[in-house]
C-alpha cells in the first residue's frame, strides 16, 4: 500500500479511477532536503549541549518531510537521504584512521566513509518502507479526496506508532547485523534531553522509539489543529514530562564500600605506540604513572602495554606486584593476552585486560568479545581491504560473552574494551549472567585512532547512556580522551582534558539492583514495536482506491 502526499502534490497527467501511479515524482530537491535534515540530527550529538532538545526538532521536521512521500519507494528514499546525510557528517571520523594511521589513501579512504555510510543508510530507508507500507492503510479524508480527485496524507495514531515501531526496529538492526554498529542511534542525543529517563526502562532503542513517536504526533498535532490536534499535543507533551520524571528515579541502590579510583590517560602518540621506541615509553610512563600514587582501584587505557603479556618486562611486572602489595591497590592494566601451546607456540592473540590484586597472585583476564571489524577481526573475503591499511592487530580470538567481575575490596566490577560499551545488550546480559553482577562498569579504550574529533565526545555520550540503563557508575580510562567518572545516573563527575598526560582521581560509590532494561534487555521494544506494527497493518482502515 502506498501513502500519499502532505501537502497534495499535483497530478502529472490525467489516469482511469482505478490508477493511484499518476501522482508526480518528487523533484530531487525533496531528497536534498531530506540529506540537509540528516546532517542536521548530526549537531543533535556531542560535543552540542542539551542536543536531546534540537533533536526532537529535527525528527518533527524530518516526518513532516517523510510525510509528503507519495509511495514507498519515494518513502525509502527520503529515508536514505536522511540516514546518509546523518551518517556521512556524523562517522566522518573514520577517514582519520584508515588515511593518517591506517595508511590508506585519502581518496579511498573517503570513499569507505561514503560507502559505509550508504550502507547505514538502508537502515533508515527501511524503516521509512514499513512505515509507508503501514501508515499507507490509514483512513484518508474522503471529503478532500472528492474534492481534490487526489488522496492525500492524513496522520493517525497508528501512523504515528507505525513510524516510532520502525524506526526503532530499524535502528536495533543496525547494531546486530553484521557484528553492529549502533553509534549514532537516536537514543542517544537524548542522554542530556528530556526523553533520557526512558534509556533505563527500554534502553537506548526504547528512547528512540519514545523520541520518533513524540515527532510524529507532533505533526499529528499541528496538521489536525482545527479538529482533534489536543489529543497528540498532549499526548507528546505528557511522554516528554514523563522521561523527565523518571530521570529522577533511582532504580538502583548504593552497595558496598565507595572506592578510590585513579584513571590514567597516557596521551601516548597513536603513530608511535607499536614501534619499538614508542613501546619503551609506554612501559616507562604507565609504570611511572601506576606507581606514582596508591588507589582502591588504578586504570590503565586499552594495549596501555603495548606487548603480549608475556613478555611484559620482569622489572616491571615486580614493579607493579610489588606496588599492589605494599599500598593495597589493584591494578587494570591493558595488554595483547595470548595462548601458549604447549609446544611453545602463540596462539589466539586477544585485546585484553589484566587484573593485579593486592596479597595474590592469581591475575585476572578480560578477553576483549565484540571485536572491531577491520580493526580487530577480517571479515570473509576482505583481507584485501585490510592490507590496503597499515593498522596491526587485525585477526584476533574473542573471549567469552560473559566473564566474571573483577572484585576491588568487596565490590564487583564489570570490564570492557573500547567499543564494547556502545552494545547496552550485552552489558546487561553480562550483569544478568554474572554470578556476582557488578556494582561499577569500567571501560578502557583508545580513541587515538580518530585524532581530536567529535568521535571522543561522541563516545563519552554513548558511556553515559550506559550508566543510565544500568544505574551504575562508568569508569572511563582513555588514551587520549574522554577519560571520566560517569554516575549512575549518567552524569559526568570530572573528566580530564582530552590530548593532555595525567591521571583522574575520584570516590566511587557502586550499586546494586536491577533497572527494567538490564532484566529484559532489547526484548521490551522488540516486541512492543513487533506488535503495533502487525495490529497497524492487520486492522487500520484500508486506502480508498
Amino acid at each position: 500500500m502506498a501513502d500519499s502526499s502532505f501537502p497534495l502534490l499535483r497530478r502529472r497527467r490525467s489516469k482511469s479511477p482505478s490508477e493511484t501511479s499518476g501522482i508526480e515524482a518528487l523533484p530531487f530537491w525533496h531528497y536534498l532536503v531530506a540529506a540537509v535534515l540528516g546532517a542536521a540530527n548530526t549537531l543533535s550529538f556531542a560535543p552540542t549541549p542539551h542536543g536531546g532538545w534540537v533533536e526532537i526538532v529535527v525528527f518533527t521536521l524530518f516526518f513532516a518531510w517523510l510525510s509528503r512521500t507519495n509511495g514507498w519507494k519515494s518513502a525509502a528514499l527520503t529515508g536514505w537521504a536522511f540516514g546518509f546525510g546523518n551518517f556521512v557528517t556524523g562517522v566522518w571520523w573514520l577517514y582519520v584512521s584508515m588515511h593518517f594511521y591506517g595508511g590508506m589513501a585519502a581518496p579511498l579512504a573517503a570513499a569507505a566513509v561514503a560507502l559505509f555510510s550508504l550502507y547505514l543508510a538502508l537502515y533508515p530507508a527501511a524503516a521509512a518502507i514499513v512505515w509507508s507500507l503501514v501508515a499507507g492503510r490509514a483512513r484518508f479524508d474522503d471529503a478532500e479526496i472528492s474534492a481534490s480527485k487526489e488522496p492525500r496524507f492524513v496522520p493517525t495514531w497508528h501512523g504515528a506508532f507505525a513510524f516510532a515501531s520502525a524506526w526503532a526496529l530499524g535502528e536495533w538492526l543496525r547494531g546486530l547485523v553484521f557484528t553492529g554498529f549502533p553509534w549514532l542511534a537516536s537514543g542517544y542525543a537524548q542522554v542530556d534531553g528530556p526523553l533520557a529517563g526512558y534509556g533505563a526502562v527500554a534502553g537506548v532503542y526504547g528512547v528512540g522509539w519514545v523520541l520518533a513517536l513524540v515527532a510524529a504526533l507532533i505533526v499529528q498535532a499541528l496538521y489536525s489543529a482545527r479538529r482533534a490536534g489536543v489529543a497528540p499535543a498532549l499526548a507528546a507533551a505528557a511522554l516528554i514530562v514523563a522521561g523527565m520524571l523518571l530521570s529522577l528515579v533511582q532504580w538502583t541502590t548504593p552497595a558496598n564500600s565507595p572506592l578510590t579510583v585513579r584513571l590514567i590517560q597516557g596521551n601516548v602518540k597513536q603513530e608511535m605506540k607499536f614501534e619499538q621506541e614508542g613501546v619503551n615509553e609506554s612501559l616507562a610512563l604507565y609504570q611511572r604513572l601506576i606507581t606514582e600514587k596508591p588507589a582502591d582501584l588504578i586504570v590503565t587505557p586499552e594495549t596501555a602495554f603495548p606487548v603480549l603479556a608475556v613478555q611484559v618486562p620482569q622489572d616491571l611486572a615486580l614493579s607493579l606486584r610489588n606496588f599492589a602489595d605494599t599500598t593495597k591497590s589493584s591494578i587494570l592494566f591493558g595488554a595483547v593476552g595470548v595462548t601458549i601451546t604447549p609446544e611453545g607456540r602463540a596462539t589466539d592473540f586477544t585485546n585484553s585486560l589484566f587484573g593485579i590484586t593486592p596479597g595474590s597472585f592469581d591475575v585476572y583476564r578480560y578477553d576483549k568479545h565484540h571485536l572491531v571489524p577491520f580493526g580487530e577481526f577480517v571479515p570473509l573475503g576482505f583481507h584485501w581491504f585490510v592490507k590496503l591499511m597499515g593498522i596491526p592487530l587485525g585477526d584476533l580470538a574473542r573471549g567469552p560473552a560473559v566473564q566474571k567481575s573483577f572484585f576491588v575490596r568487596n565490590q564487583p566490577i564489570a570490564v570492557d574494551i573500547c567499543y564494547e560499551d556502545i552494545f547496552g545488550e550485552e552489558i546487561a546480559r553480562t550483569l544478568r549472567g554474572q554470578e556476582a553482577p557488578a556494582g561499577i562498569l569500567v571501560n578502557s579504550t583508545n580513541l587515538a585512532w580518530f585524532g581530536n574529533t567529535i568521535a571522543l565526545d561522541q563516545h563519552l555520550q554513548i558511556a553515559r547512556m550506559r550508566s543510565i540503563e544500568t544505574g551504575r557508575p562508568m569508569l572511563r580510562a582513555t588514551n587520549t580522551g574522554m577519560t571520566a567518572v560517569i554516575a549512575a545516573n549518567g552524569e559526568v563527575v570530572s573528566k580530564l582534558p582530552t590530548y593532555t598526560t595525567g591521571t583522574l582521581e575520584a570516590h566511587v560509590q557502586g550499586t546494586s539492583g536491577r533497572t527494567p532494561y538490564v532484566t529484559s534487555g532489547n526484548l521490551t521494544v522488540i516486541v512492543v514495536s513487533l506488535v503495533l506494527l502487525a495490529l497497524g497493518f492487520a486492522f487500520a482502515p484500508s486506502r480508498r482506491k
